[in-house]
Formats: C-alpha cells, sequence, structure tokens
C-alpha cells in the first residue's frame, strides 16, 4: 500500500534514540524529511547522519530540551525555517520514572510532568498555527497504556499519560475545522534502551531479583511478551499517513493485548 508520505515532512521529538529514533527511520523509508530534537547534542548528530545515510532522506538535528519553552520554540522554527513546511508532528520525547509513591520525589514528579506532557503542550502551542496556515497537518503524540490502564507502580507515568490522552481527544475537537487531525498512541512496555532501568526499578520496589522482574511484563501479555520499537514505529508511520486523517480524537493501544499493569499482577499474586 502506498501511504502517500513521499515528499511530506515532520517532526519527531525524542529522535535520538528508542522508539523516536524507529520512528524517524520509518517515516524517511516512505520518503519524508525530518527534523529530530533531542537533549543530547552528540547522540542526535549521530543518529540523524546514520539514518540520513540509510534513507538518503534529510535528517535535521535540533538540540533541544523540551522541558524549556524557548527549546521548543527555536525547535519549530527552525525545522521549519529547513523544512519549508510541517506536515506531521510526533510527540515522542520525554518519560516518566516508574515507581511506588514512596520511592517517588518532587523531582521525579516535577520531569515526568515537565517532558512527558508539558514537552507536548509547547510543541503543539507553535506547530499548531503553522498546520493551521498551511491548511491542515497531522499529529500523532506518543503517550502509553498506563493512562488508561492505571497501575500503583506507574503513577507518575500514568498522570502524565492521562493528561495527553485528554490533550490529544480535546485538541481534535478543536482543530478538525482546520483539517488538522489528532490520534494517541499508547505503547505498553517496549524494548528500548531505558527497559533495563525500570526493570531495575521494578527489582528494587518489588524486592525481588532482576531476572524475576524482567519476566513480569511479558507474563502479563498474551503474546507473551514486550513489543519492539519497529513495531510502535510501524503503527505510528501507518497513522501519520494522509489516509488515516479521519482516525481523529482515537486513541490506539499498541500492548499485546496487556489486560493488567505487571506490577498490579504481581501485586494479586503475592497477597
Amino acid at each position: 500500500m502506498d501511504l502517500k508520505l513521499q515528499g511530506k515532512t515532520a517532526l519527531v521529538t525524542g529522535g535520538s534514540e528508542g522508539i523516536g529514533k524507529a520512528i524517524t527511520l520509518a517515516l524517511a523509508k516512505e520518503g519524508v524529511d525530518v527534523a529530530i530534537c533531542a537533549r543530547r547534542k552528540d547522540v542526535l548528530e549521530a543518529t540523524a547522519r546514520d539514518l540520513a545515510r540509510a534513507t538518503n532522506r534529510k535528517i535535521v538535528p535540533i538540540p533541544a530540551d523540551l522541558r524549556k519553552d524557548a527549546d521548543a520554540k527555536a525547535f519549530v522554527r527552525q525545522a521549519h525555517d529547513a523544512l519549508g513546511r510541517v506536515d506531521i508532528l510526533v510527540n515522542n520525547a520525554g518519560s516518566a520514572a516508574g515507581g511506588v509513591i514512596e520511592h517517588l520525589t518532587e523531582d521525579d514528579w516535577e520531569k515526568g510532568l515537565q517532558l512527558k506532557f508539558m514537552g507536548y503542550v509547547r510543541c503543539l502551542r507553535y506547530v499548531l498555527p503553522i498546520m493551521v496556515k498551511q491548511g491542515g497537518g497531522r499529529v500523532v503524540n506518543l503517550i502509553g497504556n498506563d493512562g488508561v490502564k492505571p497501575s500503583y507502580w506507574e503513577i507518575c507515568p500514568g498522570a502524565a499519560n492521562a493528561a495527553g490522552q485528554n490533550l490529544t481527544v480535546s485538541l481534535a475537537g478543536q482543530y478538525g475545522k482546520n483539517g488538522i487531525s489528532f490520534v494517541a498512541v499508547n505503547p505498553g512496555p517496549v524494548r528500548t534502551e531505558r527497559w533495563t532501568g525500570l526493570v531495575k526499578a521494578m527489582s528494587r520496589d518489588m524486592k525481588i531479583s532482576y531476572e524475576e522482574a524482567d519476566t513480569l511484563a511479558p507474563a502479563s501479555i498474551p503474546l507473551g511478551r514486550i513489543a519492539e520499537v519497529e513495531e510502535v514505529a510501524n503503527l505510528v508511520v501507518m497513522l501519520a499517513s494522509p489516509l488515516m486523517q479521519m482516525v481523529n480524537g482515537t486513541m490506539i493501544e499498541i500492548d499485546g493485548g496487556q489486560d493488567k499493569p505487571l506490577m498490579d499482577r504481581f501485586r494479586d499474586k503475592n497477597r
């Protein structure tokens, strides 16, 4: 199927590694020129070089810390200048600390909400006027299934994600008249660079071995494994296509049918 993405442009936040890097690669393979941002300039620029070489598309690296409004504004402005227009925005940057409330610090909450929610708000604040002037666009917000499948161990990401999901649906109602459509993609556990850190935190909070903690997520998913970044990227690219414009104000889980958060399963098992 031709996704009608050839010659389009996209902004991908958090594009230097993990899911964001996989999304950038998949978009570029479909003929999209992409501007990416992340905080670490060296990693970001190395990723841009590698992906440009692999796809023969323009990959524009723009260092930015989306906890800062000025950085978000500069990212969007520089990306727009480099690409000429903004057809697609993929909000992906940021994560929030997992853990029970006893272990979450004020800084954990602040970082989680600033990156995982306010970073999305900031980029949208500057991208949407561009899309309105163009006469349309597509926004894909990478959020997370713990916003709709709450877990006591993921209360910080769950809070940020629930806010992002509300934002996505609300803006879909506001900007449809401008030809801009929105969709939220809600991954469950995904094997990224930060997965090891999450497993270590689970091991700490559950007082179990790392090896046992690493089995919790697959055990919570009917398919018996967690997702790979390429699987999430494939879904995002399909949803970014103009063919999917009517998928608006919708949230789509990609979690293998996970029916209960992994930490809640552990709690129920050990009551």
